[in-house]
């Protein structure tokens, strides 16, 4: 079934640049196509307008826009991970070259998008009815960067956190 949205991401002058990066992070990923500005548009005409690619198997478009839009923590993207290697692999991939991180398992890449890195499972932690379990989850959520899949398991099992 073909893709119904397909979320557009507006790049001051680097959409290419973002398109290359992103698809070195994640597997089965590629640059789709590109359109360049022509002299009837606003952009300076032969170079890129926009990219399209495909994270695996996930696409979007970069659009070189220009400065006046900027990213913000409003609008971010999930990645489920499998495991704690995974979270890690993400996390490093994604602030390499200048990215930020942040809390709870939010980062920005070099590009000033954000992103949440959080291992499979989150979901069910915070919802399984449980308050005391989702408390201890959340206060141990709290005082972290990269979430650590362990002791996120031990907080809400009610154990103590390892030293």
């Amino acid at each position: 079934m073909p893709q119904k949205f397909t979320p557009n991401l507006w790049f001051d002058g680097n959409a290419e640049e973002a398109a290359e990066f992103y698809c070195s992070v994640f597997p089965n990923s590629r640059i789709v196509g590109k359109s360049h500005y022509t002299e009837s548009s606003p952009g300076e005409t032969g170079t890129t307008m926009t990219v399209d690619f495909e994270l695996d198997g996930q696409r979007f478009t970069g659009i070189n826009g220009g400065p006046q839009f900027k990213f913000s923590e409003a609008t971010s993207f999930l990645i489920n991970c499998a495991d704690q290697e995974e979270v890690d692999y993400y996390w490093d991939k994604l602030v390499e070259g200048g990215g930020e991180t942040g809390p709870c398992g939010w980062l920005k890449d070099r590009f000033g998008l954000s992103w949440q890195v959080v291992p499979e499972g989150m979901e069910e932690l915070f919802a399984s009815g449980d308050e005391d379990r989702v408390d201890r989850t959340m206060k141990a959520m709290l005082q972290m960067g990269k979430l650590d899949v362990a002791e996120l398991q031990r907080a809400a099992e009610g154990e103590t956190a390892k030293a």
